[in-house]
């Protein structure tokens, strides 16, 4: 049943990226991503009870039940941060990013079909798996937010004013207050998973923590450096971006 779900939420969210994809290349805006988006929203919840359920905790045991919570993750920061800035185009670009992961989760020796019941689970552990799957949620909007930043700077740079791409995102500004503002989001529930991760008993096999604080010292970096300094918007988003491909080698270590 939860493997449904999921397969339902990664055919719904590919079914908003290429209609979203399709009707701005017409030159239009897409207004039916968001709602495609909304059901695998929905259908991602769906595998979260079900599996979290089979579980007895939260859904975070293995490397595929990691790669669908951060595409959840992922599809609420949309949520959050879209609609409500007047950037629904950012599903065109969030839509694709949602269903390759939840394809990863899926693939055959990450899937785990047969999930079997947590048993005495820690609270310092539970809050630092979650918080900081959530946290890389942000961040990857935040790194998506930086790609759609760079993409109009160039077309802006190279006078490609036509484009329906161009006539739909919405102005830089925008885009990089909304690449801040899910930096910022990202670093605060990171932090809340580095310090729970110190906080929770290990018995070795510390890696991934020292890995994760490593990435935690970038992103703090980034902002600081921003606010302290200032830092261009082009420059802004190409470190986030950076920054997020190079944390990904945390999940290499779970």
């Amino acid at each position: 049943m939860d493997r449904w779900f999921l397969i339902a939420a990664t055919a719904l969210a590919a079914v908003g990226g290429i209609t979203g994809m399709w009707t701005v290349h017409r030159g239009t805006r897409s207004r039916w991503t968001v709602f495609w988006m909304c059901l695998a929203f929905l259908a991602q919840l769906g595998f979260l009870s079900v599996r979290g359920e089979a579980r007895g905790a939260c859904p975070l045991v293995g490397f595929g039940e990691i790669l669908a919570f951060l595409a959840w993750s992922l599809t609420l920061f949309y949520f959050v941060v879209g609609p409500p800035y007047r950037l629904s185009l950012l599903g065109v670009f969030t839509a694709p990013l949602v269903t390759i992961i939840q394809i990863l989760a899926l693939m055959p020796g990450v899937w785990d079909s047969n999930p079997t019941r947590v048993g005495v689970t820690d609270g310092w552990r539970e809050t630092h798996a979650a918080m900081s799957v959530l946290s890389y949620g942000a961040l990857a909007l935040a790194a998506v937010a930086g790609v759609m930043f760079l993409v109009l700077d160039k077309q802006l740079k190279d006078h490609h004013l036509q484009s329906g791409l161009f006539r739909n995102l919405p102005p830089v500004r925008e885009l990089l207050k909304c690449t801040v503002r899910l930096l910022w989001i990202g670093v605060v529930l990171l932090t809340i998973g580095v310090v729970a991760g110190f906080m929770m008993p290990r018995n070795g096999g510390t890696a991934h923590l020292l890995t994760a604080t490593a990435v935690w010292i970038g992103y703090a970096a980034l902002l600081s450096i921003r606010q302290v300094r200032g830092l261009t918007g082009r420059r802004t988003a190409t470190v986030a971006v950076v920054l997020f491909v190079i944390s990904l080698s945390v999940f290499a270590l779970v």
